[in-house]
């Protein structure tokens, strides 16, 4: 055992992983709140996109600074300060009185969600050194038992109702598991100073952040604004402005000062597609979850619980899927897994558009087929995808790929919810509820092809710990010859 395992290590896990399941659980019981935001604060769509998107927006582009702080300022400190607003912050949305309110607060929640979220790592393999490994075994369970029970205790606190509180309720939760989360990091968490001297990257930060704003904002206001001229200005400028960013980290980078994001990850022809495939992948998953929502309980009727229990097929597919995955088929089979896992999804959207053609009533029990299949889909792609994206790179640029992903991860949420949001509203007025969503779920099932064909462009496997990038995993058999692509 190294110096650096320290004796109350399990009772910092537990503080990392309550602060982590906050955050998840605020990605997802959202959705199911979201017909209730609407009805009491009157909320337009737009509005709902940007409750809901503005907070995975507000995410992506802080979390690379986060961890910059946390390497500045040191973790403890960065972890305490980031859990307590995000606390805060939450109480905030719960008393919003109005739409724009609710949405100001999203946003602040999401900017400290990014300050606390990177710390959590880095205070893993610091107070576990050689036993990482464990506590990241059982991380993955803790937070994957999150994302499926996270639809429920969406639905059942709004419809509990209590004291009147509605749909405030799902944010008044974060408050004891913050609170509690502030308390045991000051008891627990060590008080180590920062590994090295940085500097802040401020003009990365804004670059990264004007980018992806221009990018989002015409996104979600366009449907409603219907598409000025500037829109498709502001997207422009988004392209220039990412360009302009990767210029200003390449100058630095070859200055000596410590960049953002490391240049040279986009010089590996697998990792540049491993973040398209990120990209188109998650932007999906972050849509569907708030239409689908919408779906069934504005078109359908069903209340906030019946519709939070409708997602557990896919829910409890995806847990499935990604434990064949992550332990089995996804060391073995490497990318052929993710690339089975997208056909999977699609079968399974395309059993729910067969249930949901027509205009009569949709049954959750009819949906079951589907939603598993899709959800088991999910789960085959999500555990091995991060790793075989990673094998492209060195070593030495693994932390500032990996942050990359993250990033890139809580944004294309934020685009799913601005494209397949815009596409489900804009065609509600026309063609009602049911072929709404079906028209989603088609773009949906578009992008699952392309994200397949891409696929086919990432490392066969992931590789070991001081592998040479693209290497073949040293536990696999030299016999085995996945099919490519």
């Amino acid at each position: 055992m190294t110096k650096t395992a320290y004796e109350r290590r399990w009772l910092i896990l537990f503080v990392i992983l309550a602060a982590e399941c906050m955050d998840l659980l605020d990605s997802t019981i959202v959705n199911v709140a979201a017909p209730a935001i609407h009805s009491d604060l009157h909320t337009s769509s737009t509005g709902l996109q940007w409750i809901v998107g503005g907070y995975a927006l507000a995410i992506s582009v802080g979390l690379m600074t986060g961890g910059r702080l946390g390497d500045i300022f040191g973790r403890r400190q960065m972890f305490i300060l980031g859990a307590a607003g995000f606390t805060m912050s939450s109480v905030l949305c719960g008393v919003a009185p109005n739409t724009w309110s609710l949405i100001v607060f999203r946003l602040l929640q999401g900017a400290l969600g990014a300050t606390m979220l990177p710390q959590g790592f880095g205070v893993i393999r610091e107070v576990f050194g050689d036993e990482a490994t464990q506590a990241f075994a059982i991380f993955g369970p803790v937070i994957g038992s999150a994302a499926v029970f996270g639809p429920i205790v969406g639905g059942a606190l709004v419809d509990w109702n209590l004291g009147g509180s509605g749909w405030r309720l799902v944010f008044f939760v974060n408050a004891p598991i913050g609170i509690a989360a502030v308390i045991g990091a000051w008891r627990l968490l060590p008080k180590t100073p920062p590994a090295r001297q940085e500097r802040l990257d401020l003009l990365g930060a804004f670059l990264s952040c004007a980018a992806s704003l221009l990018l989002v904002y015409p996104l979600i206001e366009g449907r409603e604004q219907h598409w000025p001229a500037w829109m498709y200005v502001m997207m422009a400028g988004s392209v220039a402005l990412y360009a302009a960013f990767g210029l200003q980290q390449r100058a630095r980078s070859r200055a000596g000062a410590d960049p953002l994001v490391l240049p040279s990850v986009f010089s590996h022809r697998g990792y540049s597609a491993g973040l398209l495939v990120l990209l188109v992948f998650f932007s999906g998953m972050g849509g569907l979850l708030l239409t689908a929502s919408v779906f069934f309980q504005l078109g359908q009727g069903f209340s906030p619980i019946h519709a939070g229990l409708s997602f557990m097929p896919m829910s409890a597919g995806m847990a499935i899927g990604a434990g064949l995955s992550g332990a089995i088929l996804g060391p073995k089979f490497g990318r052929l897994v993710i690339q089975g896992g997208g056909i999977v999804t699609i079968a399974g959207w395309l059993l729910v558009i067969q249930q949901v053609h027509g205009a009569g009533n949709v049954s959750s029990v009819d949906l079951i087929p589907g939603l598993l299949l899709a959800g088991l889909g999910m789960g085959l792609v999500v555990a091995p995808l991060f790793d075989v994206v990673l094998a492209s790179v060195t070593d030495e640029e693994t932390g500032s790929a990996s942050g990359l992903l993250n990033a890139g991860q809580q944004l294309a949420g934020a685009i799913g919810v601005a494209v397949l949001g815009t596409i489900f509203f804009s065609a509600l007025g026309h063609v009602g509820f049911h072929a709404a969503f079906n028209r989603t779920l088609w773009v949906e099932i578009g992008s699952l092809v392309v994200m397949v064909v891409l696929s086919g462009l990432l490392p066969r496997y992931a590789r070991e710990p001081g592998a040479e990038a693209g290497a073949k995993p040293v536990h696999e058999s030299t016999t085995l010859e996945p099919i490519t692509t």
